[in-house]
């Protein structure tokens, strides 16, 4: 008889609906058993409902009302189903198609409004459907933690709650989403806003930095200033992309990617932190592959950079660059900002003036870049992104440690009061924000976390965190030991093999305080730092071995798993194309290095990496500056000439 009580499933559930008033509704079990099945489904109160003795119960809906239907076979074993709900909205025109079959329907939409600071703040959505739909709200394109009912409340409204807020309604079948509804926050002691406030319709942004070169001299303060900065545009509403290391080919296909998260209204932020240098009115960013002497085809010009950005209307476009601007040649013009139309609201942050270069530091047991430290500094200030570069350049200029060497220089062609802290209003654009999100989400999506459970017992969890959008951390944690182990210890190794470049002396220290801030596994038992994600073309795989002791014959053992994690973070674009990078390299005769694979056995620096108090030029080794031949001279291209950045 015990082996009846398993045979006795239920295979298919009734699913939950929302209807309006005097709707037919089929309500649907189905079993499997031994025999003949009896069925007989109940209400909310326990009530049994009266000649419901079938698999499928069909109801007119009166009122939202929940059933459950009991199902047994001849030998008195009994399941239930889950309970369901009938949800009749009380919807006095629900504007319904005639031909309406179940098909997801909103009824009723937000309604924008203004709410005094304190006083309580209330949103409601209503659909129909079948299956029942599933809400989740969003304020300025981001989700709102716990908010998944069909009405929004804030009981004390702030000024942080004011803004552009959406409904998502889904089931299994599709989703759709509300109106946009604006919502303004009043201080209680004010009755009208005095003066519109600019917005942004999304905030893109995307930083750069690198500090393994195969050819120059290697950096330091890239790595901590890319994930500060990346951070604090977190905070002011950015969707950020962040990547270390990249070689032209992933360089222009990063940009390529985030110039199509751009649109009329966004606010565009580019950051870059490494080598570069200036020639006839351009800046040229030396990507980790460049070649000694380099051209300008092995480096991005920044100003192809900003004009693909203004291509794409946005309403705010920046580019900030941590890197020298020293020239070629002393005949090449000042450099300008030549913008494909005369738009305005574009604004360049130079960390020096030309023909200068930028610096990083030892700053309280870290390096960082002079500019960037007094740019985090000031960056989530509310106000005019001009004047928030003025104050950097201020503090950079009582530096001591910089003094006649480095100056910041702002160009812009601001038109508007425009700062980094402007709220996002989604009005109109509701649908340019959910590709954004889409493809913003799967560049920074991390596996789940897993539970590894070992033949002797041992049970192991797997955990990960983005250090950036291309370096992850791996987290091994031995959560429970077994019957007959001891002394239990674990590592974690990867396939493709990823080596973890900044182990090398200067860098662990950095890169040990970034762990410890982003632990995702309490007292972890190992951790494996997996770098250069874009070069992913495959599935990556952890190798969990674990080594313990046997009680018994007091052997020490090692027993092994395996946990396939796809491609995560910036891997899942299959957009950066390194093995042709690798292929171009070839043909020009240069070598080839890896992000995962960095040869350790190349030429000393020629300058020495930054002592406490000591500055350190970003100035890579130029061909102005290296006796050869003037063939090996940076060829300028015209900047009128068509550049294909589609790949």
């Amino acid at each position: 008889m015990k082996n009846m009580i398993r045979d006795l499933v239920i295979v298919q559930h009734p699913v939950s609906v929302s209807v309006p008033l005097n709707y037919q509704v089929n309500l649907s079990v189905r079993a499997e058993g031994t025999g003949i099945l009896n069925y007989q489904w109940f209400k909310s109160d326990e009530e049994e409902v009266f000649g419901a003795t079938r698999a499928d119960l069909t109801v007119t809906a009166q009122r939202s009302q929940l059933y459950i239907c009991r199902v047994n076979d001849q030998f008195c074993n009994c399941v239930f189903s889950e309970w369901v709900k009938v949800k009749v909205p009380d919807i006095a025109k629900p504007g319904l198609p005639v031909a309406w079959r179940g098909e997801l329907h909103i009824a009723v939409h937000p309604a924008p409004q203004t709410v005094r600071q304190g006083q309580r703040l209330t949103l409601s959505c209503s659909a129909f459907g079948i299956p029942i739909p599933h809400y989740q709200w969003y304020r300025n394109g981001h989700p709102l933690l716990g908010k998944t009912t069909d009405t929004l409340q804030i009981h004390n409204a702030e000024a942080d709650d004011r803004g552009t807020y959406l409904c998502s309604v889904s089931n299994v079948e599709e989703e759709r989403w509300t109106e946009p509804a604006d919502v303004d926050i009043e201080p209680s002691n004010q009755l009208k806003v005095t003066a519109p406030k600019l917005t942004a319709t999304d905030k893109v942004a995307l930083l750069i930095g690198n500090l393994n070169y195969s050819h120059h001299p290697d950096l330091m303060a890239p790595t901590m200033d890319v994930h500060e900065l990346a951070n604090l545009l977190q905070q002011l509403g950015f969707r950020v992309v962040s990547l270390l290391d990249l070689t032209r080919e992933e360089m222009l296909a990063a940009i390529d990617k985030f110039i199509l998260l751009l649109d009329r209204g966004v606010y565009a932020l580019f950051y870059y932190a490494g080598h570069g240098y200036e020639r006839s009115g351009r800046n040229y960013l030396v990507a980790i592959d460049a070649p000694q002497p380099y051209l300008p085809e092995n480096c991005v010009c920044v100003q192809r950079v900003m004009r693909m950005m203004q291509e794409r209307r946005t309403a705010l476009s920046v580019v900030l660059l941590d890197t020298c601007r020293t020239w070629y040649n002393q005949d090449c013009i000042a450099s300008e900002i030549r913008p494909l139309v005369p738009m305005g609201n574009t604004v360049y942050g130079y960390a020096t003036c030309e023909d200068a270069e930028a610096y990083e530091v030892q700053d309280g047991g870290k390096s960082t870049g002079i500019f960037t430290k007094y740019l985090n500094k000031h960056i989530l200030q509310p106000e005019k992104v001009t004047h928030v570069l003025e104050q950097v350049s201020e503090d950079l200029g009582r530096d001591p440690l910089v003094t006649g060497k480095q100056a910041v220089e702002i160009k812009h062609t601001l038109k508007e009061p425009r700062s980094l802290t402007d709220p996002v209003r989604t009005t109109g654009h509701t649908g340019e924000l959910r590709l954004r999100d889409a493809c913003w989400r799967q560049a920074n999506e991390l596996p789940r976390q897993k539970l590894l459970i070992f033949p002797c017992g041992v049970e192991v969890e797997v955990s990960f965190s983005a250090l950036f959008s291309n370096v992850m951390v791996a987290f091994g944690t031995v959560k429970t030991t077994g019957p007959r182990t001891q002394d239990c210890t674990v590592t974690l190794r990867s396939t493709p093999a990823m080596e973890d470049i900044f182990s090398s002396p200067g860098r662990s220290g950095e890169m040990d305080s970034l762990l410890l801030n982003n632990l995702v596994a309490e007292n972890p038992d190992c951790s494996l730092r997996l770098c250069g994600l874009q070069k992913l073309q495959g599935s990556l795989v952890i190798k969990v071995d674990l080594h313990y002791t046997h009680t018994g014959s007091k052997l020490r053992l090692q027993e092994s798993k395996q946990l396939d994690i796809g491609k995560p973070l910036v891997a899942s674009c299959d957009q950066y194309r390194g093995q042709q990078a690798l292929v171009t390299q070839r043909q020009e005769g240069a070598p080839s290095q890896s992000m995962g694979q960095v040869s350790h056995s190349k030429q000393p620096p020629r300058q020495t990496l930054a002592q406490p108090g000591r500055p350190f030029t970003r100035k890579a080794e130029c061909a102005a500056k290296v006796p050869t031949a003037r063939s090996n001279e940076p060829e300028e291209n015209d900047e009128t000439e068509p550049q294909d950045f589609t790949f």
